[in-house]
C-alpha cells in the first residue's frame, strides 16, 4: 500500500511452477496489467483476474484511489511503483504485456505510466527499462473508457460508492454529495482543467508503441458516452493506430462482462492471440534492427581505421626520417658550395645517394578500399584532351612519362634542325 493506491499481483504462477510449465510446453502467455479505479469493486475485479488466468495470463493489479485521478503527483508515484514491479518481472522473463484500463483508471494512473515509458515526463526510469516495457507492450484494452474528465464529471461521481453506503438521513447524504461536488468544482477550476490536454496527449502518444487497441463500450453508458469513445477511436486511427471497437446496447458501465460473458470472453481471447503475434513481430523487428546496426557499426569502425591509417601515413611522410619528400631550402646549395673544396669522389657518391632516393609506397591504404578509390578518382585525371600519357623509359632508375603534345613538339624541332642543315 502506497500513497495514491496499491499494486499487487492478482494471480501469478510461481517461478518454479512457471519454469516447469515452460519445459512442458505450457506456462503463462504474458502479463495483463489491470488498471482499476473506484468504479470497480473487489468482486468485479476478481472476475476479470479469473478470466485472464483461465486464458493463461498473469495479472498485475494497479488499484488507484478515487482522488488519485485529480492529483498527478499521486498518480506518478503509483506509476513508478507499478513499473518497478513490471520491469522486475520482464527482466526475469520477457513476455507480452497488455494494458487493461477500466472507467477512469487511465487518468488515475495509466497515462502517467505511458508518459514515463515514452520519455515524456521529467521523472524517468532507466532508458533500457523503458525500452523493455515498450517492446513487450503488445496491446491496449479500454473497458468503459477512457473518460473525458471535464468539469461536469464531478457531479456524476459525487455520490461515491462509500458515500452511498453511509447510514443516516437522505438529507445528510445529499449534503455530503453537494459538498464533494462543490469541492471538485474548485479543484477543476484551479488545476485539473489545465491537465486535461496532457492526459489525452499521453493516450494518443501510445500509438508510437505499435500495439493494437480494443475498446469495449455501451450505447447506454452515461459515464463513458459513445460520442467520447467515437472521437477517441477516430483520433487513434488518424494517428495510425489499429483499433477494434466492440459495442453493446444495454450493458451498464463496467458491466459488459457480467451481462455478455460468452461474447466478452471470445473477444478477449482473440485479442490476446493477436497481442502474442504482435509481440513476436516486434521481437523479430528488434533483432533485424540490431543486426543492421551491428553491420553499420562494423563498417564505420573499418572506415575509421582506414582514416586513422591514412592520417598516420601522411603524418609519416612529413616527419619520418626515412621518407623522401623535402621542402625546398638552401641546404643543398650550401652543401654543394662546401663540397667544392672537398673530395670530388665523395660529392659524387653523395649525389648518387640523393638520386637513388625513392618515395615510399603507401602500404597502409588499400587501392581497392573506399578511401583508396576516392583518392584515385580525386587525384588521377581521367581524360585530358590532347594528351597521350605513356611511360617512355627510366631516368635515374625511375620511370617517366611522355605525352603526344611533347612528341609533336619534338617533331617540329627535328624539322627545323633538318632545314638548317640544308
Amino acid at each position: 500500500m502506497i500513497g495514491g493506491g496499491r499494486v499487487y499481483w492478482g494471480k501469478k504462477l510461481d517461478k518454479e511452477m512457471e519454469d516447469a510449465a515452460v519445459v512442458d510446453g505450457g506456462g503463462s502467455n504474458g502479463v495483463v496489467v489491470i488498471f482499476v479505479w473506484s468504479s470497480i469493486n473487489e468482486n468485479q475485479l476478481m472476475n476479470f483476474v479469473d478470466l485472464y488466468s483461465s486464458l493463461g495470463w498473469n495479472s498485475l493489479v494497479c488499484r488507484a484511489d478515487f482522488l488519485t485521478a485529480f492529483y498527478p503527483e499521486m498518480a506518478l508515484s503509483l506509476a513508478f511503483h507499478l513499473l518497478s514491479e513490471l520491469v522486475e518481472e520482464l527482466k526475469s522473463r520477457p513476455c507480452p504485456v497488455i494494458f487493461l484500463a477500466f472507467s477512469g483508471a487511465p487518468k488515475a494512473c495509466m497515462y502517467k505510466v505511458l508518459q514515463v515509458i515514452m520519455d515524456d515526463c521529467e521523472a524517468q526510469i532507466h532508458p533500457d527499462d523503458s525500452q523493455l516495457v515498450r517492446t513487450c507492450l503488445s496491446g491496449h484494452v479500454y473497458d468503459s473508457g477512457p473518460l473525458d474528465f471535464t468539469s461536469d464529471l464531478n457531479v456524476k461521481f459525487a455520490l461515491h460508492p462509500t458515500i452511498r453506503r453511509m447510514s443516516g438521513p437522505s438529507r445528510l447524504v445529499s449534503w455530503v454529495a453537494k459538498g464533494i461536488s462543490s469541492g471538485l468544482d474548485g479543484l477543476y477550476l484551479t488545476r485539473f482543467e489545465s491537465q486535461r490536454s496532457e492526459y489525452w496527449q499521453a493516450l494518443y502518444s501510445s500509438v508510437e508503441i505499435g500495439a493494437p487497441y480494443l475498446i469495449l463500450c455501451s450505447e447506454n453508458d452515461e459515464l463513458a458516452p459513445l460520442q467520447v469513445i467515437s472521437s477517441f477511436t477516430h483520433q487513434l486511427q488518424e494517428l495510425g493506430g489499429e483499433v477494434k471497437v466492440v459495442k453493446w446496447k444495454n450493458s451498464p458501465h463496467a458491466g459488459h462482462y457480467a451481462h455478455n460473458p460468452i461474447q466478452y470472453r471470445a473477444v478477449i481471447s482473440n485479442f490476446l492471440e493477436k497481442a502474442m503475434s504482435v509481440h513476436l513481430h516486434k521481437i523479430r523487428q528488434l533483432g533485424e534492427r540490431a543486426h543492421t546496426h551491428d553491420e553499420i557499426s562494423e563498417l564505420i569502425c573499418d572506415l575509421q581505421k582506414v582514416a586513422v591509417n591514412s592520417n598516420q601515413s601522411l603524418r609519416r611522410v612529413a616527419t619520418g626520417p626515412c621518407d623522401h619528400f623535402f621542402l625546398p631550402s638552401s641546404a643543398p646549395y650550401q652543401s654543394n658550395s662546401n663540397n667544392n673544396n672537398s673530395d670530388p669522389s665523395s660529392s659524387q657518391e653523395e649525389q648518387r645517394e640523393r638520386s637513388s632516393f625513392r618515395p615510399l609506397q603507401p602500404t597502409s591504404i588499400n587501392a581497392h578500399s573506399v578511401l583508396g578509390q576516392f583518392l584515385f578518382d580525386s587525384c588521377v585525371p581521367k581524360n585530358i584532351e590532347g594528351w597521350d600519357i605513356r611511360f617512355a623509359g627510366c631516368l635515374n632508375g625511375q620511370p617517366y612519362a611522355t605525352s603526344s603534345s611533347r612528341k609533336n613538339s619534338n617533331l617540329g624541332f627535328k624539322k627545323r634542325f633538318f632545314r638548317s642543315r640544308l
